[in-house]
């Protein structure tokens, strides 16, 4: 860790603004919460400011209003929530910039929290532009940045507000950095990489740049269907990136060279569509009917994945091994959540809908990091410098 943080810079009486990731799920009917993960990562950073009688200002996003006011995308029931979780008040603005805002934050003791609207209901936001920077930089004195699931987007929330104010790291963005910069840095070997989700482009990028660091590299999900036909098997109506198979075939290859296995399905789920309806069976890779969809791995692959991961020491995970929304086509991604949760391994999951399945599954506190950022941590991963990262004071 490079790179200062909260612990580094005097924040007693300070007005500190925080940039948090509390881009939470929420229910489509009643706008509850559905998962309150990235609230309850941003807490050690929140109390460690209260705790030192700082002036503690949020500010965040939610959801995509694309720079307009959506009331269902207002702050107050994240507020609430963070409240409950925290066991103090935390009051909230109608804007995130402003006069209005400027009084309620002159008005802050020690000690007290203070959560800004939605900073995406101004365009300027993701925009990063100089004068929103400026105008959300005149509320504080000191910038802390704790949103990794943010610090790959060059916005003004999370680089444009550097430029005006010390910016430092908080807990969970140092936690974040630590955790996935060791498995690149510094894995106990043997290291595999569990990889899934719908596309292989989505990934080019991480396995181009942790080939020649793994030992065991084991591809599911969608994706797989591109390793595979790159073989030379029948995928049937599977997704598929036909410009993709020759760089499927070639990483195959350089894995090889770079005395890592490539592991694919042996067997896996087809079904006739998409849906709950659907009617499915177990086939082997060698028999996948050209008029089926490849839904999820099959046992003999749960059962190969799994003894093969059980030799490791240090597992990363990033990706569903099916389409894991539907049940009947979940027990791939099941089986490989209780496998890494039971280890005595360090186990690394990737954030975004890998993150979201492991909290559903009640199974964070047993992986040793659960990512709070998708995009960011896979961005990590490829080896690109992150821009809400890169705008932070050194040590």
């Amino acid at each position: 860790m490079t790179k200062k943080t909260i612990r580094d810079v005097e924040v007693d009486g300070k007005r500190v603004l925080v940039r948090v990731d509390f881009n939470v799920p929420l229910d489509i009917k009643t706008g509850a919460i559905t998962d309150d993960s990235r609230i309850r990562a941003a807490l050690p950073t929140v109390r460690y400011l209260v705790d030192h009688k700082a002036k503690v200002i949020l500010c965040s996003h939610l959801g995509r209003p694309k720079g307009k006011v959506v009331e269902r995308l207002r702050m107050a029931p994240i507020a609430k929530r963070l409240a409950q979780l925290i066991d103090l008040p935390v009051s909230t603005t109608p804007d995130c910039i402003g006069a209005d805002v400027g009084k309620k934050v002159n008005n802050l003791k020690g000690g007290d929290i203070l959560l800004l609207e939605n900073i995406r209901f101004h365009a300027e936001e993701e925009a990063n532009d100089p004068a929103f920077a400026q105008a959300l930089a005149k509320l504080a004195d000191i910038y802390v940045d704790d949103a990794f699931g943010t610090a790959h987007r060059a916005h003004a929330s999370t680089v444009g507000v550097a430029k005006y104010l010390p910016a430092v790291a908080g807990f969970l963005m140092k936690k974040e950095l630590k955790a996935l910069g060791s498995i690149l840095t510094n894995p106990e070997h043997p290291f595999s990489a569990l990889l899934g989700g719908a596309k292989v482009s989505d990934k080019i990028g991480l396995i181009q740049n942790i080939l020649d660091k793994v030992d065991l590299l084991l591809i599911g999900g969608g994706m797989a269907a591109t390793f595979l036909k790159a073989e030379g098997y029948e995928v049937g109506l599977s997704l598929l990136e036909p410009e993709k198979q020759g760089l499927a075939h070639e990483l195959m290859k350089a894995g090889k060279q770079n005395g890592a296995s490539l592991l694919l399905p042996t067997d896996v789920m087809v079904a006739d569509s998409i849906s709950t309806e659907a009617k499915s069976e177990i086939v082997p890779i060698t028999n996948i009917p050209a008029n089926k969809n490849i839904v999820d791995i099959g046992p003999k692959t749960i059962e190969l994945f799994s003894q093969r991961i059980k030799q490791c020491q240090t597992v990363f995970w990033n990706g569903p091994m099916g389409v894991y929304e539907i049940p009947q086509f979940a027990k791939g991604t099941r089986a490989m959540a209780e496998l890494l949760a039971g280890l005595t391994a360090t186990t690394v999951v990737g954030g975004g809908s890998t993150a979201e399945i492991v909290a559903e599954m009640n199974l964070v506190q047993k992986m040793t990091h659960v990512s709070t950022g998708g995009g960011a941590s896979l961005n990590f991963l490829e080896g690109k410098m992150l821009p809400g990262v890169t705008m932070l004071l050194d040590k």
